[in-house]
């Protein structure tokens, strides 16, 4: 269970963070179109996220020792990954054409945010894989 929040924080913060990961020359592209390919399945990450940290918070919260930086990071990648399914508004994205900007100024405001968390997410699933489950 734990392999599967890690993971979830690593799958669903490399969507959140394509829009800065984008940017990386010679690889940005491939991880754009990597990200587009696997975006459909964004919904099946953030319920993952959400069920596998709210599962480890409610554990640690009940028999100890403390709450972990993981469940609360997977719970927020599941909230931002399943945003406009729960509020019914779309989550704020830097690709969008329709936000009056250009394409390649890549992202700003709450989509630069998000690609920011984004990035923590994937280090902390990385550290989630290393680290023993307590």
């Amino acid at each position: 269970m734990a392999l599967l929040l890690d993971l979830a924080n690593i799958v669903g913060g490399f969507l959140l963070a394509v829009a800065l990961l984008r940017r990386l020359p010679r690889v940005g592209d491939d991880l754009g179109r990597f990200a587009g390919r696997i975006a459909a399945f964004g919904w099946v990450v953030g319920v993952v996220a959400l069920v596998t940290g709210g599962y480890y918070l409610i554990v640690h919260l009940v028999s100890g020792p403390r709450v972990f930086h993981f469940e609360v990071v997977g719970i927020a990648v599941g909230v931002a990954l399943l945003w406009d399914r729960l509020t019914g508004r779309a989550a704020p994205r830097a690709d969008d054409p329709g936000a009056g900007r250009p394409l390649d100024r890549g992202a700003t405001g709450p989509a630069l945010l998000l690609s920011i968390f984004g990035l923590i997410a994937i280090v902390v699933g990385i550290q989630g894989l290393f680290t023993p489950d307590g």
